[in-house]
């Protein structure tokens, strides 16, 4: 796969452990790309709650996680998603699941965003 289209997100550093960070890989003005990290393994979906035409999920930036950093929240429609999986376990979408994004990390600590993706600027 050519490596020439990957997006740089951020340093692996800059990925705080139990914490999610969006990043707005278009440049609209609006993050359309949350990361979630859990140790050494990162979890990449769009930005967009199935419930609703893809509802924006963080009520501020970066807070796309409940109060204990065990799942994803949508605070539009407090629906509740598996961090590794992104399938919706609680509220009005259960069974349906978040749309994962392809990263990957570079030898340097660059997280990238692959261009198979929607999000991947044109």
């Amino acid at each position: 796969m050519s490596t020439s289209n990957r997006v740089p997100l951020c340093q692996l550093h800059e990925l705080i452990d139990g914490h999610s960070r969006g990043f707005d890989p278009r440049g609209i003005g609006r993050d359309t790309v949350f990361v979630v990290r859990r140790g050494e393994a990162l979890h990449a979906y769009r930005d967009a709650c199935p419930h609703q035409g893809g509802t924006p999920m963080a009520w501020r930036k970066d807070a796309y996680l409940n109060g204990d950093g065990t799942r994803i929240v949508c605070h539009a429609h407090g629906a509740q998603f598996d961090i590794g999986s992104g399938v919706c376990v609680l509220g009005p979408c259960l069974g349906q699941a978040l749309e994962p994004i392809k990263i990957e990390v570079a030898g340097n600590g660059t997280v990238f965003l692959m261009p198979d993706n929607k999000e991947t600027p044109q």
